[in-house]
């Protein structure tokens, strides 16, 4: 069976691209200190030696909109095409290319519906940063195969936070029952609290510091049950 070998959490932060690139009066006067950190960050990975990446982000209304939105989406495509243009025009992404991971894919629908989850499907995915701003700086190469899988934190109504706990652990059993020998690293993409378009999006914290110390904490320490106790959807939102 397969091996998960690695579960981190990612930031996906789309500034960090073009910062770590810029040079000149262009670069910030911070970006040589987010290099340094995610130099560090991307040994965690490395170390992992892993064949295949299963990575949970989201859509940012880019190809799921509210005429269908999806509470857990499955990419099962051969091939996957990325960023979009906006993504290109402010955030400076590139274009990128990723190969698929069709039989994961296919065996994390079948036995994800088993276990209970209603997952939705898609053989045209393309992706968007949520995706390729971890690849960029976990694995800037590119060259392991992808599962994408998108949840929905954007459109109400948004499924509990216990439901997105229920969904990480049946993703890592049924990554675990998976009939390979390959190892496979699960990466969870977002963000801590973010106020997108808001006064506060550029600010030197999130609108709710005291929550995102709590969060890397929860994180830290892999402490589910004071997370769950303390996350509610009125919090969230």
């Amino acid at each position: 069976m397969a091996t998960v070998a690695a579960v981190i959490a990612s930031t996906h932060h789309p500034f960090y691209y073009r910062a770590s690139t810029s040079t000149g009066e262009d670069r910030p006067p911070f970006a040589d200190e987010w290099v340094a950190k995610i130099t560090a960050f991307r040994e965690t990975l490395t170390r992992a030696n892993a064949d295949v990446l299963v990575l949970v982000g989201s859509d940012h209304f880019h190809q799921l909109w509210l005429d269908n939105m999806p509470q857990f989406l499955v990419g099962k495509a051969p091939f996957y095409d990325a960023n979009w243009y906006n993504e290109e025009r402010e955030f400076g992404l590139p274009k990128m290319f990723f190969t698929g991971q069709e039989d994961l894919s296919a065996h994390i629908l079948r036995d994800g519906l088993d276990a209970g989850f209603d997952l939705a499907f898609s053989n045209e995915l393309r992706i968007d940063h949520s995706v390729t701003c971890p690849m960029i700086t976990l694995r800037p190469e590119a060259d392991l195969p992808i599962v994408p899988i998108y949840t929905n934190i954007f459109a109400p109504p948004l499924p509990q936070p216990k439901r997105y706990v229920q969904l990480g652990t049946m993703i890592r059993e049924v990554v675990e029952s998976w009939p390979s020998d390959k190892r496979v690293a699960i990466i969870g993409t977002g963000h801590l609290s973010l106020e997108l378009g808001g006064p506060r999006q550029f600010g030197p914290h999130g609108p709710d510091p005291e929550f995102d110390r709590k969060a890397v904490e929860w994180i830290a320490s892999g402490d589910i049950e004071k997370a769950l106790g303390e996350v509610s959807l009125e919090s969230l939102w």
